[in-house]
């Protein structure tokens, strides 16, 4: 009797988590499997690549969304980045390309598709180390301060 017990409580158990997993799978799938596309009007990096100004098309290569590609529309250029998952304000909803900029360097930070989920790239050594510089000549002077921005350039996501 107590191991039929056992027997229906980790069956029981094995479905929820089940459920749990296909839910949170499909949630991700959904956000992920836009793509969104933008004209950028300047050159910029993603991870150790530079890329040139243009037109691209950024897409998920994966079902979770973890991997992000970054094409060229004429497929000239490309790279590869990790992301992560980034909650957004509640409604807002809107499909953007975020560079962080550094004095000319412009660094891709953000995807956002359309909804309030959007994915952070993980940043590079080069742009951790620009980070680094200008935290500490940001307590010998304001300068530093001054040469961080957020640009956000509008995309269209299909």
């Amino acid at each position: 009797m107590t191991r039929q017990i056992l027997k229906a409580s980790a069956m029981v158990l094995f479905l929820v988590g089940l459920a749990l997993v296909s839910a949170v799978t499909s949630a991700s799938a959904q956000t992920s499997s836009r793509i969104v596309s933008a004209d950028v009007p300047f050159s910029f990096i993603v991870g150790e690549q530079h890329l040139p100004a243009g037109k691209y098309i950024v897409a998920a290569t994966t079902n979770t969304g973890d991997t992000l590609l970054v094409k060229s529309r004429d497929a000239r250029a490309s790279a590869m980045r990790l992301s992560n998952s980034l909650e957004g304000r509640r409604g807002e909803a809107s499909v953007k390309l975020v560079f962080r900029r550094y004095g000319q360097r412009y660094f891709l930070g953000e995807v956002w598709g359309g909804d309030s989920i959007g994915r952070q790239l993980i940043k590079s050594k080069q742009e951790r180390s620009i980070e680094r510089e200008l935290a500490s000549m940001s307590s010998k002077n304001d300068l530093a301060m001054n040469t961080y921005e957020r640009v956000e350039v509008v995309a269209i996501a299909r």
